[in-house]
């Protein structure tokens, strides 16, 4: 089979720190190609896979409004000159990207990793189309866009073979906390859960430059970091953070907002880390209660997660996140939903 995977620019593919939908991109790209498929992937500068890839645009989250009209035009050019070229297209991108094989015989996913704008789906959907499935990153993603359309939940994957099982940590091992420093990621409650249990937190993750977050950070975070109880490590690689998931006895995720998915949760369940969460967004539906972890609902119910996670066997832990999560098997799942259609 004949795939074209559609990424937008702005982080290459695949990414070289943090780029979930791009890091994605890369695992199915390769999935596909060991499996036989001719794979092409049409994506930003800097981008490789085993197979073809097609660069366009600029990498750069911030440019213009003009710049993403050039990349459009690209896009629309490329799909009207070769759509005949492939059997399904799978975009990661932006909607509008379909518009000239909307209504063509070529197969189409159009996935998401976001809560999805209902405007655009109903205007799609309102004009002739064939052979597209939309697809979303949890039930509670799904639930945000699905008001036309044929709409299938796909979850987010990792590659487990990458990430190192630590089937034992030590009583005093720390907790670990891993994302983006904003405020609706919850590292302040982080901190306080820790302080609470009297463990060690270990922090990673990018710091916001925007306005709001960048000055919660330097007022709320930063003067609690004192590289004792509570460290700052930074942005981590892949390499880092199964260092650093492996060595924890849980990963926090004290979320204030309903995420779409949260891949860290399984790349700490690849190193056997269990994930203590807020019950937000897909968080139910990724942990496997009592077993991959804790869905909680206060503070409170937190600490007493932390206090009872030896509870958690991490050999069962990486089996059913694997079982769950692993890219091959979520390619497997597209691969499926193609032969659906």
């Amino acid at each position: 089979m004949r795939i074209l995977l559609i990424m937008d620019p702005g982080i290459p593919v695949p990414p070289p720190l943090y780029g979930g939908h791009e890091r994605l991109v890369y695992l199915f790209a390769e999935e596909y190609i060991r499996l036989g498929h001719q794979v092409t992937i049409l994506a930003g500068p800097d981008s490789h896979c085993s197979g073809e890839t097609v660069p366009f645009g600029i990498n750069d989250l911030n440019r213009s409004d003009r710049q993403r009209q050039k990349e459009m035009l690209f896009v629309w050019r490329y799909l009207s000159k070769n759509k005949k070229n492939f059997d399904l297209i799978h975009n990661f991108g932006r909607l509008i990207y379909l518009l000239p094989v909307l209504n063509n015989r070529v197969k189409k996913i159009m996935t998401y990793g976001r809560p999805v704008s209902t405007k655009g789906i109903k205007f799609f959907t309102s004009l002739p189309n064939r052979n597209l499935i939309f697809t979303a990153c949890s039930n509670y993603c799904v639930s945000t866009g699905n008001v036309a359309g044929n709409w299938k939940t796909v979850y987010n994957a990792i590659d487990f073979s990458q990430y190192q099982l630590r089937e034992r940590v030590d009583e005093d091992a720390p907790l670990m906390f891993l994302g983006r420093l904003d405020r609706i990621k919850g590292v302040h409650t982080a901190i306080q859960v820790a302080k609470k249990t009297g463990d060690k937190l270990i922090i990673g993750g990018n710091i916001s430059h925007t306005a709001d977050n960048y000055e919660y950070f330097k007022t709320e975070i930063e003067p609690q970091i004192d590289g004792r109880q509570i460290v700052y490590l930074g942005p981590l690689n892949d390499n880092a953070k199964n260092q650093y998931l492996g060595q924890s006895k849980a990963l926090l995720f004290p979320i204030e907002w309903d995420e779409p998915f949260g891949m860290v949760m399984t790349e700490a369940m690849a190193c056997g880390t269990p994930v203590i969460a807020f019950k937000r967004g897909s968080a139910p539906e990724v942990i496997n209660q009592g077993i991959s972890g804790f869905i909680t609902s206060t503070k409170e119910e937190m600490i007493g997660a932390v206090k009872n996670i030896s509870a958690i066997d991490r050999s069962a832990c990486r089996k059913i996140g694997e079982a769950r999560f692993d890219a091959k098997t979520i390619s497997r799942q597209y691969l499926d939903l193609f032969n659906e259609q």
